[in-house]
């Protein structure tokens, strides 16, 4: 994308006003997507985003700036521009770059910015025509097939030159039921780190399917009751739940300024002794995953809590200054014009030893959320408020009735040492997580868990 002797120069440039560390990141990204809506295919696009960032840090003073155009002008007056605003000075700085290849763990065998349109539009067609033939009450779906092709190169002044090519997929169907002027949605949304070839695994039909499945038991419903109660939260993308109201808490953009719920408290229980938590990049193929960081920093697996006790957090370059601890491989950005900061990878609570019937037969009268939705979160103070999408009276240790309007309330720390019941059979959803350093893809993962107390809103 660039050459060696310009990043060299560039670098040098940036260094000249005192900075004690600089680094570049260039990038070039192909996206694509096709939606359909109204039985047809109503817009297919392509894009293309390149340009550099280059960042310079002195102590605990860091300076940012970005350019969209590639040529050697413009990449040296970004490089002045950091340094001139970083301080005065005339220093003379040669720097030595040395490529270094990490490996890649993510095999891709269909890349799908080079497929023809044609496969692309068959595929979405297959999940959204079953969708719509799931139900005559089926009034409406949306579909798109998504696909990003991000290439990223990172240069610094400790002589690092590295690479990472990421190929991203993801299929998404949105169903509405409706009946009686009464209208309720269902979704379905899986990704990979993989080409084209998700769907050999991820067959179109299931997809659209399960959209319209959830539309439909939401649409017969009745409205969840209020209250504090027992609450099994199902595998996958139910942990959001940990995500949002925990894992936020433990990135050092939070930690290090002594904005989270969990600064100080390292080896210290935070959750009971059946929780044990991982940040992972390194899971092959994964909706998260990465070979290396947006600071060249491998990926590696990060034990967040392990067994109630907090082990670590996720820590960039920068932010482990001010904590005094080495980066783990969790800095991210959602493209060049981004500063990058500590963000999540594959994050999930791992299986334990409970079965999952034991954990539904446990609980006299409380709810089953068997899918979650969106909510919001404080990470200073971890207190939550997340929706559940399909939820279900447990009465007597059985699921009964479905419920909807459900939401599930309270904090980061009070959750953790509430999950009393860990299943075996962990499992994991895809999102995009927003933070100062844009919308990156995540995976969020967890087994059944019971919580034994948990404020839950109803209608």
């Amino acid at each position: 994308m660039i050459k060696r002797s310009l990043l060299e120069e560039a670098l040098g440039v940036a260094m000249t006003t005192g900075a004690d560390f600089a680094e570049i990141y260039v990038e070039r990204t192909l996206t694509g997507g096709v939606y359909m809506i109204n039985n047809k295919v109503e817009q297919i696009r392509d894009g293309v985003l390149s340009g550099i960032g280059i960042r310079v840090l002195k102590g605990l003073r860091s300076v940012y700036a970005s350019t969209s155009s590639l040529d050697r002008e413009s990449v040296l007056r970004c490089a002045k521009n950091v340094a001139e605003v970083l301080g005065d000075g005339k220093a003379e700085i040669s720097i030595n770059l040395t490529e270094r290849i990490f490996g890649d763990i993510h095999p891709v065998r269909f890349v799908p910015s080079s497929a023809q349109k044609t496969t692309k539009i068959e595929l979405l067609k297959r999940a959204y025509f079953s969708a719509k033939e799931y139900d005559p009450l089926i009034s409406q779906v949306q579909g798109t097939l998504m696909d990003v092709d991000h290439n990223i190169m990172i240069a610094n002044s400790d002589g690092l030159l590295t690479a990472d090519r990421q190929i991203r997929t993801r299929m998404a169907i949105s169903s509405v039921a409706s009946e009686n002027g009464e209208n309720q949605s269902g979704s379905c949304s899986p990704g990979r780190r993989m080409g084209l070839e998700m769907f050999e695994t991820f067959i179109p039909e299931d997809i659209g399917r399960e959209a319209s499945r959830q539309a439909m038991v939401n649409l017969r419903a009745g409205y969840c009751p209020a209250g504090k109660m027992p609450v099994a939260i199902e595998n996958g993308f139910g942990g959001v739940i940990f995500h949002e109201a925990c894992g936020h808490s433990l990135e050092a953009t939070s930690v290090a300024v002594g904005a989270s719920q969990f600064c100080g408290k390292l080896g210290e229980q935070i959750a009971n002794e059946k929780v044990t938590a991982i940040d992972d990049g390194t899971i092959p193929n994964a909706w998260g995953s990465i070979n290396i960081d947006d600071e060249g920093t491998p990926a590696r697996r990060n034990v967040l809590i392990e067994n109630g006790i907090l082990k670590s957090y996720m820590i960039d370059k920068f932010n482990g200054r001010r904590m005094g601890m080495e980066s783990t491989g969790n800095s991210r950005r959602q493209g060049y014009s981004y500063e990058p900061t500590s963000r999540m990878t594959n994050t999930f609570i791992a299986a334990g030893n409970d079965k999952n019937d034991d954990i539904i037969s446990s609980i006299e009268y409380g709810l089953y959320a068997k899918s979650m939705g969106g909510g919001s979160v404080n990470p200073v103070t971890g207190a939550f408020n997340f929706a559940v999408s399909e939820g279900y009276i447990i009465r007597g240790g059985k699921i009964c009735e479905p419920v909807r309007g459900a939401s599930l309330i309270g904090t980061g720390s009070e959750i953790l040492k509430n999950i009393d019941m860990v299943g075996t059979d962990m499992a994991t959803g895809q999102g995009m997580c927003g933070s100062s350093s844009g919308s990156i893809p995540t995976d969020v993962g967890q087994p059944l868990i019971r919580v034994n107390s948990i404020t839950v809103g109803g209608r």
